[in-house]
């Protein structure tokens, strides 16, 4: 089988990285770009595999005035900048160590040695960026026109040199499989505890990519039945609340958002203990748990003025409201300020401010009417505000 090469080597400067590594004895496409253009998907990142050292890549990049970034240099990753975008080129790996979280490792130049140490078969497909040849170790091609994300080796082996990949394998079976490999669920399911020496950080990201995949739903689900979330986030107890905001996202065109869908699946009293755990951005963290809120009683643009139109729509579709009213609609401004009122005959101080309140209470009201009627509510107020 060959790889189609066309949009890979239309990149700009990548015909010349290539050369410069030593060309395709030297140098293999690997990983997700050989899976995802096989698959007919655009690839988000092009990785290269090479026989060089690191050092030496170095070198070779200099020599060829391509800009490389030692990235990950010790473990034998080196960037290279080119005008179409970066490529990583990793040196040939075997693992002399594993402890669940970290890898202690050492280059070689065999290319089955390397595919032995990746995750998935589908994970371990490489390609001659030249003719586009593939090399397949281990019934990569097959698992994956099979739809099966399979374990290289041993399942519980592979979980046990990095325990992150218990994750892995049910967000690359939300994203790429069809019937789940019942070996690989079983160890999964097996050393699930596994996940307890995990950073959050690590957990965090696999899951949020996991949620937004094709077949979040029935993962998440088949993760609950077999107890595999249990030791991180015991919270999660039931895939309807998830099964239910997706189908709401679809039927409004909605793109589906794994703060919103995480907002789904935990309870609202722990969405904040739980942004924490998982060590949430202050900008997740604080959405995730405004998620949970309930969209309240003045209406979607109320909301949206209220709390932002992101929040907005996060809090309609978890309460299966519906969020058309938003649809190309932006909150607006409240088209009046103090300084109106001061020359209305308002003093300044706390009465402009209570005013102001009064009036944008009104203006929300009433649906955000023009300038024109906010001046005469504000006239209403102000007389008010006098009379007091």
């Amino acid at each position: 089988m060959s790889l189609p090469l066309d949009a890979i080597r239309s990149r700009d400067g990548f015909d010349t990285l290539v050369d410069a590594i030593g060309g395709p004895d030297a140098a293999r496409l690997v990983g997700g770009v050989v899976r995802d253009t096989l698959l007919g998907l655009a690839p988000a990142d092009i990785d290269l595999a090479t026989t060089v050292p690191p050092a030496e890549v170095m070198e070779r990049l200099a020599a060829a005035r391509i800009r490389a970034i030692p990235t990950g240099i010790a473990h034998g990753t080196v960037t290279a900048v080119l005008p179409s975008g970066p490529v990583e080129i990793t040196t040939l790996r075997r693992d002399v160590a594993t402890d669940g979280r970290h890898a202690i490792v050492a280059f070689t130049d065999t290319w089955r040695e390397d595919a032995a140490r990746r995750d998935f078969t589908i994970n371990a497909l490489y390609a001659d960026p030249r003719s586009g040849k593939v090399f397949d170790y281990f019934g990569g091609l097959d698992d994956l026109s099979n739809g099966r994300v399979r374990f290289i080796g041993d399942p519980l082996q592979r979980i046990a040199e990095d325990h992150l990949r218990i994750l892995r394998f049910f967000r690359f079976h939300a994203r790429f499989g069809d019937a789940i490999d019942e070996e690989g669920l079983a160890a999964c399911r097996l050393r699930a505890n596994d996940l307890m020496a995990l950073s959050r950080e690590r957990i965090a990201a696999e899951l949020l990519k996991l949620l937004v995949a094709a077949k979040a739903i029935e993962v998440v689900d088949v993760m609950i039945e077999h107890g595999v979330l249990r030791a991180v986030l015991p919270e999660i107890t039931d895939a309807a609340p998830l099964a239910a905001l997706a189908a709401r996202e679809a039927a409004a065109g909605i793109t589906p958002d794994p703060i919103r869908r995480l907002a789904a699946l935990v309870p609202a009293e722990a969405a904040d203990a739980i942004g924490a755990r998982l060590k949430l951005s202050n900008a997740d963290r604080k959405r995730l748990i405004a998620a949970t809120q309930g969209e309240g009683d003045e209406g979607p643009r109320a909301l949206a003025y209220r709390v932002g139109s992101e929040s907005a729509i996060d809090r309609l579709l978890l309460a299966g409201r519906s969020v058309e009213a938003l649809r190309d609609w932006q909150p607006p401004q409240l088209p009046i300020g103090g300084g109106a009122l001061v020359q209305r005959g308002l003093a300044k101080g706390p009465a402009v401010a209570a005013a102001l309140k009064r009036i944008e209470t009104a203006w929300i009201a009433e649906g955000f009417p023009d300038a024109a009627r906010v001046a005469a509510i504000a006239d209403r107020e102000v007389a008010i505000g006098l009379d007091a």
